[in-house]
């Protein structure tokens, strides 16, 4: 029987430059040695590459994510990626820790306001127009100049210009999309799915989430439908999904995935798999190796 890879993971390192920074660019074809593993891994930090030449895929999670120029593709930490290069790839690549943003913001939901990560229903990459990718490369660019000549303020100077760049891309993700750009929504919307990384191992069920959020269930599903387009108990189940799928890459049999997630017996972990993708458990570890 052919083993199972194990899953690589990179960390951020914060110390770089000197000084703490927790935000790092590069370009794709300088870092060849973690951007374009062609190995399982994982990232434990926020990725948004901008791709201008190449060709190939990414695997990411479930999905494959088709790589061409004016693409932008969205890695949240923990996510399970491979990369697979038919012709030379370049372009630039923004990675930062969580912190770098929402403590200078003081806000913990931050990084949620954003569309395109912690995404369940739409997908992790999107193609814009010349125009528009040029007005994205123009602001990397910024950062990376910025990066040259490092200075006691640089990190406030890399941060708006971060900002600026995360609000640019939510608005073309939503177009792209057609879903709500607005970064304001719900406040309760941004602390399910908040709550729902955290917390989904122990709790999946809606009502658990619904106690700590102080709110009624009908209110969460209206919320979650209208921000999401998916129920709030379809939002769980598609993050416990994605667990499963990373766990089914390791060397863990499907029986010990079954217990650890909560699941009665392994038949009905089996059905709840089979009925969100279609395939058994054992049918999409046999497709992965």
């Amino acid at each position: 029987m052919a083993s199972i890879p194990q899953i690589k993971t990179y960390h951020f390192l914060p110390f770089k430059y000197g000084s703490e920074l927790l935000l790092d660019i590069g370009r794709i074809e300088t870092l060849k040695n973690y951007v374009l593993d062609g190995t399982l891994h994982q990232l434990s930090f926020y990725e948004i590459i901008f791709i201008t030449e190449g060709s190939g895929t990414l695997a990411l999670g479930e999905n494959k994510v088709s790589i061409q120029p004016k693409t932008i593709i969205f890695t949240s930490p923990g996510q399970v990626r491979r990369w697979e290069i038919e012709q030379q790839v370049k372009g630039y690549t923004l990675f930062f820790e969580k912190d770098f943003l929402h403590l200078f913001f003081s806000d913990e939901l931050f990084l949620y306001r954003f569309q395109y990560f912690h995404q369940y229903s739409h997908p992790a990459e999107m193609q814009i127009d010349e125009q528009s990718f040029r007005k994205c490369l123009q602001l990397v660019q910024e950062i990376e100049l910025e990066f040259g000549q490092i200075r006691n303020d640089s990190n406030h100077m890399i941060r708006s210009i971060l900002y600026q760049l995360l609000i640019v891309l939510n608005r073309y993700y939503a177009g792209t999309y057609n879903i709500q750009p607005d970064t304001y929504v719900h406040a309760d919307f941004y602390r399910f799915r908040s709550l729902l990384e955290k917390r989904f191992l122990q709790d999946q069920t809606v009502e658990s989430y619904t106690r700590a959020l102080n709110i009624s269930p009908g209110f969460l599903n209206k919320i979650c439908r209208q921000f999401s387009g998916l129920s709030a108990q379809q939002m769980i189940h598609h993050k416990l999904v994605s667990e499963i799928k990373k766990q089914l890459h390791q060397n863990k049999s499907a029986k010990e995935i079954c217990y650890e997630l909560g699941f009665s017996d392994p038949s009905n972990f089996n059905r709840f798999f089979k009925k969100i993708t279609h395939i058994t458990p054992q049918q999409y570890r046999k497709s992965i190796k």
